[in-house]
């Protein structure tokens, strides 16, 4: 496998773009690799895990504008 070099608002972007999917593409790899090197992408991971955890469990849906801000927020929006 080659190695590239992601950078961390890619892996963010990804992991919220992928959410409850199983990727296993170049991208999903290159996020893995990512992830294992790079202690604040790593926890950032978590705390997403962690946050569909809770809302799958209450059932809680999320309004499209609020997605949009949050995105916005996060700096992830295209």
């Amino acid at each position: 496998m080659k190695k590239t070099k992601i950078t961390c608002k890619e892996v963010m972007k990804h992991v919220c773009e992928s959410l409850g999917e199983n990727l296993n593409d170049e991208k999903c790899a290159e996020v893995k690799n990512h992830l294992e090197n790079c202690p604040n992408c790593k926890e950032y991971f978590k705390s997403v895990e962690i946050t569909i955890e809770c809302y799958r469990k209450y059932n809680v849906q999320l309004p499209e504008e609020a997605h949009g801000r949050l995105m916005k927020m996060l700096g992830l929006e295209e």
